[in-house]
């Protein structure tokens, strides 16, 4: 089971995200969206092989943008009712302010929580794969996503050669921002041509191989939904539910 987030199918994984995203974005309380990071926290460490340093560094760009929507709602907010709990200098916080931003602050977390877990628990083909057998997702648009998706190492070397070899050819680097910005049209024309002709080649070998875009009834992979799935839902639905309860349980 320590693989059971790694396993699960998806499309399910997505809907259920999906779901757990907008249920969370009707509740405005600081509660309930803090007890609901903690549960998917919890499902992570339990049901998944993540590699928490890398966890971290993803995660560190919504950690700073939390404490800047936590510091601007409680500076700038509208509403300025409630009890005053702290000031500093001629500056007065109140309740309201202070659920506000730790409202929106622990959302953040939440909804990135959700999202890095399917980034880093989800394999790409997969997912496209799954789209197309269990969401019916067209052929032709879900393997135009899996041939985009392998042609992006590609570029990146591509933008690596063309740039070595306009150093080789003696132009210079532009000394300050705005010259860099209007350079980088000498690499992206000729990425621009080579990405169309790759994407041809890939076009006439897909037709050669007899793929025409309509719907199979069999595939080489199936991608199943199966008990784990059943399981993984049924605890996500149960944080989410102690999260939306929280004020009868927590007092």
């Amino acid at each position: 089971m320590r693989n059971a987030l790694h396993k699960m199918n998806p499309s399910v994984k997505f809907l259920l995200i999906t779901v757990c995203m907008l249920t969370m974005a009707f509740y405005f309380d600081p509660w309930t969206p803090l007890v609901f990071w903690g549960g998917v926290l919890v499902l992570q460490i339990l049901f998944s092989r993540i590699n928490w340093k890398k966890w971290s560094l993803f995660m560190l760009p919504f950690f700073i943008t939390a404490i800047g929507y936590f510091w601007t709602t409680l500076v700038f907010s509208e509403d300025q009712s409630g009890i005053v709990i702290w000031s500093l200098w001629s500056i007065e916080f109140t309740e309201t302010q202070l659920n506000q931003a730790m409202s929106l602050s622990f959302r953040v977390l939440a909804f990135s929580s959700l999202s890095l877990m399917f980034a880093l628990t989800t394999n790409p083909v997969t997912f496209v794969l799954s789209l197309m057998q269990q969401l019916r997702l067209s052929p032709k648009i879900a393997y135009g996503i899996m041939v985009g998706y392998q042609f992006l190492p590609v570029l990146k070397d591509e933008f690596t050669q063309i740039g070595q070899a306009h150093r080789l050819r003696g132009v210079g680097r532009e000394k300050n921002a705005i010259q860099r910005l209007l350079g980088i049209r000498r690499v992206l024309i000729p990425m621009l041509a080579g990405a169309v002709r790759k994407a041809e080649r890939a076009a006439f070998a897909m037709e050669a191989r007899g793929f025409t875009g309509e719907r199979r009834s069999s595939y080489f992979h199936v991608i199943t939904v199966g008990k784990v799935d059943a399981i993984i839902v049924t605890l996500f639905l149960l944080v989410l539910v102690l999260s939306c309860t929280n004020k009868f349980w927590l007092g």
